[in-house]
């Protein structure tokens, strides 16, 4: 049995906008105080864990140490079966180190193992930490597969090549309500609110 969220306030232990713009307006319903760790200006800890829950407890973590109040923070990651899963836990950093996803977008795209296996999968893991060390854990997966060259012009990184199984059309082609049916993230967080929340 999942632990409910009794407090008033919340940190999402996380500098992404978009990020904390999803989980808040998930949270909207439950009359929870929300701030960011981008907001308070707390530490953008280094994410040096071997898996995302590490990560994800790195990062919510020093939100806690920080604020002494409960944090809500994620890893995720896109997983190419061509590529052996990578770039996944370095999904981030991989696009920064080839210059940017529309870089990323035409290596791949020339890629002769990603042209014979197309097979891909959006992994997201959230962690709800309390100053107890408490935690709850949830994961959503969406499995799919690439397409190039990108289309859409809705979403972020990685979605403008990826198509959610079951569907025609990538992540950037969705509607915003489209999507988080199937989005990795929402699905981790609609088991959280779930649990914890209702």
């Amino acid at each position: 049995m999942a632990r409910k969220f009794t407090e008033s306030h919340l940190i999402i232990a996380s500098h992404n906008q978009g990020k904390i713009d999803e989980i808040s307006h998930l949270l909207v319903p439950f009359k929870v105080k929300v701030t960011s760790s981008a907001a308070l200006k707390l530490s953008e800890p280094e994410e040096t864990g071997v898996t995302y829950l590490e990560n994800a407890l790195l990062k919510a973590k020093t939100c806690v140490d920080e604020t002494g109040l409960p944090a809500l923070s994620d890893d995720s990651g896109l997983e190419v079966e061509a590529l052996k899963g990578h770039p996944g836990l370095h999904t981030a950093p991989y696009a920064k180190e080839h210059g940017g996803y529309e870089k990323v977008f035409e290596l791949w795209a020339k890629n002769a193992e990603i042209q014979k296996n197309s097979k891909a999968s959006f992994y997201c893991v959230q962690v709800l930490l309390w100053p107890d060390g408490h935690q709850e854990i949830f994961e959503g997966r969406v499995k799919g597969k690439l397409t190039f060259p990108p289309r859409g012009a809705y979403g972020h990184g990685y979605d403008p090549i990826f198509i959610p199984e079951g569907f025609n059309k990538t992540a950037a082609e969705m509607s915003l309500s489209e999507k988080n049916k199937v989005s990795h993230r929402f699905l981790a967080l609609q088991q959280l609110v779930e649990s914890c929340f209702k």
